[in-house]
């Protein structure tokens, strides 16, 4: 009889499934996850499928399936999910299924947990301390050990002399739970304007199930996520389970809290600042179906849900949602496919919807529900241009007086304001006043950014840091540097100077030693106990801050002056996201914008607050030069330690184009041409752009093009990225 074999996949850089023979102990099915042999070492895999006829020739050197690991299956839907996603980025199926497995197989095993309950007999003396013990546990509850201390306010020392007299006895305690379930209805929401009707539709789409995707389009403050909380509560009630994608969700405490005030307990969690043991135990908990919502950043997409019932994505524009290194995918874009395939309901949130959104919207492939006004009827904050031509800042300063003079006025009422810089670091440019000598990056085309708060000069691209000199490596004239521009850490030195009574906070990721610390800081702002803070793009994402009423952007410019095709549309939505913290609980908000262009379209649509005028002219602009979502994009970066050799492979690819297959299909391959970033980490990069008709077939003109293309040489590595969003 002719022993089983079966296509297993396993989670390397590899695109072909292997074959394994099973052994007659295990009964194996696809999607079951496995341990097989792969060389010299043993790897975790998922059987992709039965192989009905594999050849005979090669049957006796088949190694066998060693073991068939205590993991719930991988469900046809995500391994659908895994085939898609791998063909449409040119990923390999194996890096993309590797994704799936964060089951943490390789740890240790996990401790038991004890506790301490009451055995029943008397202590033989009875001190205050002891006495406090055992009125806590006298409702026959176990309690983990430091838990009972800390209630009854004493040290483990005296839980310790209790065992010791027989009082209290030790006994096992049941795994830790990954999130208690969410009561749907644990409070009722109160709801205004358009709230009911916008929750009351979506609550019917999670009714009548199947796949649809809904643009929830609502201004900042307008309550968007106690609408789609309603959808949740619904998925929740019908057993199944939901997924919430969130730009930052190391950075969202007020969203958690939000979660829990609305049901009752915290939802699990999924990102990269979990531990490895959390980690592998909300994997876990997620394939078994005991945990209904999971909050997480742009890889809980990838879950091996037992149920998933509806996915949400908060903030569906922000660029943290692509994954720019490894598998080359866009959350948004993945978990309506994900939904597609999966049959259920999406939901994409936003005060700014991408173009992409926007426009699927307009054309009727997504559901629009619109929230146009604030929550409680605050009003939306106005705004102003603050022209630098005429109101410059001082010589050496950077905060012009006009909105100098407005932070006096917000600090006299006794509320905060907010200074947006959306540049890390005290300045981004060192150099010498007497040779000219720039310090920049060993390893990158990049100036070395000045963090004086670090006491280093610090590349943003590869991480090289260097102590400041105390000479010119040039000229080696002493003391003469000098900072070239502000960077947040800067312009908290000259506030300090214009207020110095005032107290002041700089949020910037470089500057935070754990996401637990910036947790605390965003809860230090939203309960009124700093006057100022400065901030970079972290402040822009949804955080509610009740005294803010005032939002200076000191650079309004920064964003427009690249090449970058997004440019405009990022730049609007990021200003408009930030001025949008202002005057959300109470007051009335403003925002001014210093700007050396107060004319631009961009600045003027938000002066005027004409989101519709925006996605007018950015829509046609596009729909004009076939960019997206009217036409297709591909990147493909060429990189290499040799910059000729680089170069050379970079124009073997552009040869290697279907010629006639670009004259009658409309494709065009432009480049290769030096990426913006032409050297990063010590590797030569060259940039080629694939250029083709929405409809297209983008994903099979790449294969195309690469099997004809001549095998790379040497130390060059080539990088794909369809639908790229940066352009560096």
């Amino acid at each position: 009889m002719a022993r089983r074999v079966v296509d297993v996949l396993v989670p390397v850089a590899l695109d072909r499934a292997y074959s394994y023979r099973v052994p007659d102990k295990f009964d194996v099915a696809p999607g079951d996850i496995v341990c097989v042999p792969l060389g010299p070492r043993e790897a975790t895999a998922v059987v992709w499928a039965e192989n009905p006829k594999p050849s005979p020739r090669l049957d006796n050197r088949l190694k066998e399936v060693e073991e068939k690991l205590d993991y719930p299956p991988l469900r046809p839907e995500l391994r659908s999910f895994v085939e898609w996603v791998a063909n449409y980025t040119l990923s390999s199926r194996g890096m993309v299924m590797r994704m799936c497995l964060r089951m943490g197989e390789h740890l240790p095993e996990e401790r038991e947990r004890v506790g301490v309950r009451l055995s029943g007999s008397a202590p033989r003396r009875v001190t205050p301390a002891r006495q406090r013990v055992l009125n806590l546990l006298a409702d026959g509850m176990a309690r983990g050990k430091s838990e009972a201390a800390r209630e009854a306010g004493v040290s483990t020392s005296v839980i310790d002399s209790l065992i010791d007299d027989g009082a209290v006895e030790a006994v096992a305690l049941p795994p830790e739970r990954v999130a208690e379930k969410p009561d749907p209805d644990f409070v009722q929401p109160e709801f205004t304007a358009a709230q009911p009707a916008a929750a009351a539709a979506l609550k019917t789409t999670v009714a009548q199930g199947g796949f649809s995707v809904t643009l929830l389009d609502g201004v900042t403050g307008s309550g968007k996520t106690e609408v789609y909380f309603e959808a949740v509560a619904d998925t929740i009630r019908a057993g199944r389970q939901a997924l919430i994608l969130m730009p930052e969700i190391a950075l969202t405490a007020q969203f958690l809290d939000r979660f829990a005030a609305r049901f009752g307990v915290r939802p699990a969690e999924w990102h990269s600042e979990l531990s490895p043991r959390k980690r592998a135990r909300t994997w876990a908990a997620v394939a078994k179906g005991d945990v209904p919502v999971v909050v997480g950043a742009r890889s809980a997409l990838f879950l091996p849900f037992a149920d998933l019932g509806l996915i949400v994505v908060d903030e569906e524009h922000d660029p943290a949602y692509k994954q720019e290194d490894g598998v080359h995918y866009h959350a948004r874009d993945m978990a309506v496919v994900r939904g597609h395939v999966a049959k259920i309901p999406v939901v994409l949130s936003s005060a700014t919807p991408s173009v992409e959104s926007e426009v699927n919207a307009r054309r009727g492939r997504y559901a629009r529900l619109a929230l146009p006004e604030r929550f409680g009827g605050q009003r939306l904050p106005s705004v102003e241009a603050i022209d630098l031509r005429r109101a410059p800042p001082p010589r050496g300063r950077f905060i012009s007086p006009v909105l100098a003079e407005a932070v006096k006025t917000v600090l006299e009422r006794r509320e905060q304001a907010l200074l947006f810089l959306n540049r890390r670091g005290y300045a981004p440019l060192t150099l010498c006043r007497c040779c000219g000598f720039r310090f920049s990056c060993p390893n990158c085309d990049a100036w070395l950014v000045d963090h004086r708060f670090r006491r280093h000069l610090v590349c943003h691209h590869c991480g090289f840091a260097m102590p400041h000199p105390p000479n010119c490596p040039k000229c080696g004239a002493q003391a003469s540097f000098v900072a070239c521009g502000p960077g947040a850490e800067r312009l908290e030195e000259e506030v300090h100077v214009l207020f110095p009574d005032a107290r002041v906070l700089v949020l910037s990721s470089d500057l935070v030693a754990s996401v637990e610390r910036m947790r605390e800081e965003f809860a230090d702002v939203a309960a009124g106990r700093f006057d100022i803070v400065i901030g970079t793009q972290l402040v822009a994402k949804g955080h509610h801050f009740p005294m803010l009423n005032l939002v200076g952007v000191v650079d309004a410019d920064l964003g427009l002056s690249n090449g970058d095709p997004r440019a405009a549309e990022r730049t609007f939505q990021l200003l408009h996201q930030v001025v949008g913290r202002a005057g959300r609980d109470a007051g009335v908000g403003h925002g001014l914008l210093q700007t050396h262009q107060p004319d631009h379209p961009v600045l003027r649509a938000l002066i005027a607050q004409d989101r519709e005028a925006f996605y007018n002219a950015e829509i046609d602009l596009r729909e004009r030069t076939h960019y997206p979502p009217f036409g297709r994009l591909a990147s493909i970066i060429v990189s290499g330690p040799d910059r000729h050799d680089t170069a050379a492979y970079a124009r073997e690819i552009a040869r290697a184009a279907p010629i006639n297959e670009n004259a009658t299909q409309g494709v065009r391959v432009l480049g290769p041409a030096e990426a913006p970033l032409a050297l990063i980490r010590g590797r030569h990069r060259m940039r080629l752009l694939i250029k083709a008709p929405r409809n297209y077939d983008l994903s099979a003109y790449l294969r195309r093009l690469l099997a004809k293309a001549p095998k790379r040489r040497g130390a060059i590595k080539l990088e794909i990225d369809v639908d790229p969003q940066s352009f560096l």
